[in-house]
């Protein structure tokens, strides 16, 4: 609309030179050579000269309201910027997710985990890494997704270089209206421990369960435009067992909102719930190589994720804050604590039944609530409350509730540079209720309600660009059990440290 205005303007001044050019022109013409011509009057060459000069008014009134628009415009892009705290991590999908549609301006979007998943307006590493911003997951607006398990702001999506341009750029689909994003990536590992059944001592199904070389996450990740109201996201993992046997699952996959008023987004399809700060980050992106005790025994080596839908919506509020609400089939080892058959048809020592869903009390109902607030320009702070309520397979009406509560410190020097230095504190706590019940057909003598509960809390210092050290603390205590012995209901500790080196950082 800019562009025609301005075009308008340059066509009329130019109009009212040549009028006033062409009037004393005009005037010096020789007088037609008819018998009955009468000369210019004074009183014609003054309507003239009038005419002119409206004409000129008429221009400047123009210019004038296309200078008021233009402020207009400028003042509702001030005010239009969000100044809320973003998420201080970034959501599950993060670089992938940050790309904006080619040619045209990127919808706002929200935080659906981040992960992983909101860029602030400072510098950040590449996404996933721990020298994410301060800002990370999603503001009012990103993909959320994991570290990754924040928000992109739109205001600082980089612009899409041409397709071909660039190994990075999105591949554009339909003309330029759609893209798709297409990253490969893989966690390897050389692991060494005193113990030999490692893969007990591991409780992760991406963690490094074998001495010597390790292979256990390959993925393969798709993420685009579908079209101008859905956004999509796929993730397949390759994966070798210590047979280098090769296995495949689809990690995520789903669609989502991306232009809901009343900053709504819905998400439906397979994904990873929004449990914690861990639970939505793919393994690629996770500042230790192994899960948390607590995150693999009480949500399951796999992480609690299923086909689903979820719903969330950031308040309007001074500061960050969002309500996310899920729902899933909660079936499966992906879904560890509620309607997971076991190994062999066995969990906690009990025959489980394995049955279809009676109704919505056998889903797993997800609600969480964080909050983010700027403590100053250089420090931010996150805390989240979540809960997972759903039925499981040791009895005909056995019930699982699991609470968490979640506290992420983050400073970054201001003077970074791509990230670094940065100091970043996360601890998680979870309290999970187990009711064991008698199992299939009443085949176990006795119910059992376990109270179970567990935490980490890891520090990581980014002291240098591209290099971070780190320390976690972990710790689970399982209710004992006077009629079972199983090896995941035993209590147990660990200190792990951590160096890291990012080739690249910015």
């Amino acid at each position: 609309m800019n562009k025609i205005i301005l075009f308008a303007l340059a066509v009329l001044p130019v109009a009212a030179v040549s009028a006033q050019e062409a009037a004393p022109a005009a005037s010096s013409l020789p007088a037609p050579t008819v018998s009955n011509a009468t000369p210019a009057t004074v009183a014609d060459v003054e309507a003239l000269r009038e005419q002119v000069q409206s004409l000129t008014e008429t221009v400047k009134a123009l210019q004038q309201q296309v200078k008021d628009q233009q402020a207009a415009l400028e003042k509702a892009n001030l005010t239009g910027e969000s100044g809320l705290p973003q998420n201080p991590e970034p959501s599950p999908i993060a670089g992938a997710e940050n790309s904006p549609l080619p040619g045209v301006s990127a919808p706002p979007r929200f935080p659906t985990e981040d992960t992983s998943v909101v860029t602030s307006t400072t510098a950040q590493p590449p996404s996933g890494g721990p020298g994410a911003n301060v800002s990370g997951i999603p503001a009012p607006g990103g993909f959320p997704t994991t570290d990754t398990s924040v928000v992109t702001s739109t205001s600082e999506t980089p612009p899409i270089t041409p397709a071909g341009s660039s190994l990075t750029a999105p591949i554009t689909i339909g003309g330029g209206k759609n893209y798709m994003n297409i990253s490969l990536d893989g966690l390897f590992a050389l692991a060494y421990s005193s113990a030999a059944d490692l893969h007990n001592i591991e409780v992760g199904d991406h963690d490094p369960q074998q001495r010597g070389f390790n292979a256990r996450n390959t993925e393969l990740a798709f993420d685009g435009a579908v079209d101008p109201y859905f956004e999509g996201f796929a993730n397949i993992v390759f994966k070798l067992d210590n047979d280098n046997e090769t296995e495949v699952e689809v990690e995520e996959a789903f669609m989502q909102t991306t232009n809901l008023p009343y900053n709504l987004q819905l998400k439906a399809g397979q994904f990873f719930a929004a449990f914690g700060r861990l639970n939505p980050v793919h393994p690629h992106a996770w500042e230790f190589v192994d899960t948390p005790l607590v995150n693999g025994l009480f949500l399951g080596p796999d992480g609690l994720r299923g086909v689903g839908a979820q719903t969330s919506w950031t308040l309007p509020l001074p500061w960050y804050s969002q309500l996310i609400f899920a729902s899933q089939n909660g079936r499966g080892s992906t879904g560890f604590s509620f309607r997971n058959p076991g190994d062999d048809g066995m969990f906690f020592d009990r025959m489980t039944t394995d049955r279809e869903a009676r109704g919505l009390q056998d889903f797993v109902w997800i609600p969480r609530f964080e909050n983010s607030f700027n403590l100053s320009d250089t420090q931010t702070v996150l805390a989240g409350v979540s809960g997972a309520f759903g039925s499981n397979e040791t009895g005909a009406d056995s019930r699982t509730q699991i609470y968490g509560a979640d506290l992420l410190y983050k400073w970054k020097s201001s003077h970074a540079e791509g990230g670094f230095p940065f100091v970043k504190s996360q601890t998680e706590f979870m309290y999970r209720r187990f009711q064991a019940g008698h199992g299939a057909n009443d085949s176990f003598p006795v119910a059992e309600t376990f109270h179970d509960w567990g935490l980490y809390s890891q520090v990581l210092w980014g002291f240098k660009k591209g290099w971070v050290a780190g320390i976690r603390g972990d710790y689970v205590h399982m209710q004992d059990s006077e009629f079972t012995d199983d090896l995941d209901r035993q209590s147990r500790w660990r200190i792990s440290a951590n160096l890291t080196w990012y080739p690249v950082s910015d």
